[in-house]
């Protein structure tokens, strides 16, 4: 495992996100100064940076969520490589390198281009970047409703925390595919309400996110099933990190497009996404250490539900514009619920095992 999270405080997992928060912020407060010359510019620049990192936590908890649930079954090699190499990924991949490859491919201008784009005519970026939002939508909405029906769509799922719908989906999983006929009549209904071109676009890249999970699944699947006949040590590491980098791409997409709504600066966007994707990975480690996710047993399924939500506004954005805050407080709210209905249930099982215990020591007091 990462590590035993014993005696180890919360602040002491927050370390590095502390850390890297006071730098981030440190250097937006720079980069407004520079941009503007004014006190008062550098003083937004700095806030937009703690928006945009209070937007991606709130965006991404639940993504946390889903990678303990994934990480406390990988090796620790595979952990640590996630944690080290994943960050990397995230940070400079999804919130740097994945923008500008939106605007490389939409404008049909090299990457360097590209970036003299961002530092010199943002708003033109902005604009690129947000006319390829549908489709990124379309991509991120399946992939993220495919990870979330594929946890409710399982016969072998036994625990339930809103039983009259997960236990009916859990004997449909029965059915071979139903969590793809799902998703492909949910791709027909919103090519529909869209009209021309953008229904083509919409279904396109929505079938490219079904393959994508589907690609990520069987691909996953070969290399760790090749690894365990490898090597019992190597068991289950490269399969489960391929598809948690996919699905952490996928949640970032909303958070990435959502950013330009408060800046169209490229760097403060990544500095302010990178903060907030630190705190996930630390949230994540916690999750593992403390083995959160077996504690508190509807958490993950909260989590999951997010998910779910998260894939439909994604859709819904393709027709009218929802901002991301809602996106964020509704995952957010759906987690506490879970967290708190977790708790109810701990508190009832501890009753009862007291009564229990009570009418134990009461007949053994009788027999005496």
């Amino acid at each position: 495992m990462i590590g035993n999270g014993e005696g180890k405080s919360t602040l002491s997992y927050l370390k590095w996100a502390l850390i890297v928060t006071a730098l981030g912020l440190a250097l937006g407060a720079w980069l407004g100064w520079q941009s503007t010359g004014t006190l008062s510019g550098m003083a937004t620049v700095f806030f937009i940076c703690a928006v945009l990192a209070v937007l991606e936590i709130s965006l991404s908890f639940d993504n946390a969520i889903v990678n303990a649930n994934k990480l406390k079954d990988m090796t620790p090699v595979w952990q640590h490589r996630f944690l080290t190499w994943g960050i990397v990924i995230a940070v400079f991949g999804m919130r740097i390198v994945f923008p500008l490859l939106i605007v490389v491919i939409a404008a049909g201008i090299g990457p360097i281009d590209a970036l003299v784009l961002a530092a010199r005519e943002p708003a033109e970026y902005a604009r690129i970047m947000n006319d390829a939002h549908l489709p990124i939508a379309a991509f991120g909405g399946t992939f993220l409703m495919m990870v979330g029906l594929t946890y409710f769509f399982n016969h072998e799922k036994d625990v339930h925390w809103i039983g009259f719908i997960e236990k009916h989906m859990a004997r449909s999983a029965t059915v071979k595919g139903i969590e793809i006929a799902f998703v492909l009549a949910l791709i027909l209904i919103f090519s529909n309400l869209l009209e021309g071109e953008a229904a083509n676009t919409f279904v396109h890249a929505a079938v490219y996110g079904l393959l994508t999970f589907l690609a990520v699944e069987v691909v996953g699947g070969l290399l760790d099933a090749s690894q365990k006949a490898m090597s019992e040590a190597a068991k289950g590491g490269l399969g489960a990190f391929i598809y948690l980098e996919v699905l952490d791409a996928s949640f970032s997409f909303d958070g990435v497009i959502g950013a330009f709504a408060l800046t169209q600066n490229l760097f403060v966007i990544a500095i302010g996404l990178g903060i907030g994707a630190m705190y996930v990975r630390s949230m994540t480690i916690m999750l593992v250490d403390k083995g959160t996710l077996a504690e508190y047993r509807y958490l993950e399924h909260g989590a999951f539900y997010a998910i779910l939500i998260l894939s439909v506004v994604m859709y819904c954005q393709t027709l009218v514009h929802i901002p991301e805050v809602i996106t964020g407080l509704g995952g957010a709210t759906l987690i506490g619920i879970s967290l708190w209905s977790s708790i109810r249930y701990n508190r009832r099982e501890q009753a009862l095992e007291r009564r229990e215990a009570d009418h134990v020591t009461g007949g053994l007091g009788k027999n005496a």
